[in-house]
């Protein structure tokens, strides 16, 4: 079996650009998670930049109804928000879907924003008792993990949102959640009657 030619010598480099973005193509079209920066230098000539690859693989995509996103320092492919009502009345996505509640959605934020946070944490904010259930459910989809133990009294776990979060919401990082104060101007998130912070 022949070795894997990254550098494509032979090639002019007008071709050898072209090939290096369909091999960036081809790894994110058949990776169901985020593709990180060093598995695609691995099918790429030595020094090349891969986010000129990817920008100009992005740029090929225009007009088409799916897009490279950046999510949880890697790149996946994604199909644009304008059509998942086509694939909604089209396809059965029914497994895809989150199936989570609104109760469970504003969970999930109230540990986003505030992790790493106990379950003492959060009854702090909504009020009342969040069950076990709950957490295990955010649990069950990979959207939250457990964090480091609280430095309280019993030392409880906290729980942190993690990449399969990222991924499920579109972010490339925790800094891409919208502003807090935005989402309580907006009505969005309920203003907390006191104040969360576990002491």
């Amino acid at each position: 079996m022949a070795e894997f030619d990254r550098d494509l010598p032979d090639l002019p480099p007008e071709l050898r650009w072209r090939e290096w973005m369909r091999r960036i193509e081809a790894v994110l079209f058949a990776s169901a998670s985020p593709v990180p920066r060093e598995d695609l230098t691995r099918v790429v000539g030595q020094g090349v930049s891969v986010d000129l690859l990817i920008a100009d693989v992005s740029a090929d995509l225009e007009g088409r109804s799916f897009e490279i996103a950046k999510v949880a320092e890697g790149w996946i492919f994604r199909t644009r928000v304008a059509y998942a009502p086509a694939i909604r009345a089209a396809a059965d996505v029914g497994d895809q879907l989150m199936d989570l509640s609104e109760f469970d959605v504003a969970v999930l934020a109230a540990i986003a924003y505030h992790q790493p946070i106990t379950r003492d944490g959060l009854k702090d904010i909504f009020g009342k008792e969040i069950s076990r259930d709950l957490i295990g459910r955010l649990h069950a989809r990979g959207l939250i993990g457990t964090g480091p133990r609280s430095p309280r009294r019993g030392a409880p776990y906290t729980f942190v949102t993690t990449e399969q979060f990222l991924v499920a919401f579109g972010m490339e990082s925790l800094r891409d959640l919208p502003d807090r104060e935005g989402l309580q101007d907006a009505g969005v998130v309920a203003v907390p009657a006191q104040d969360v912070s576990e002491g």
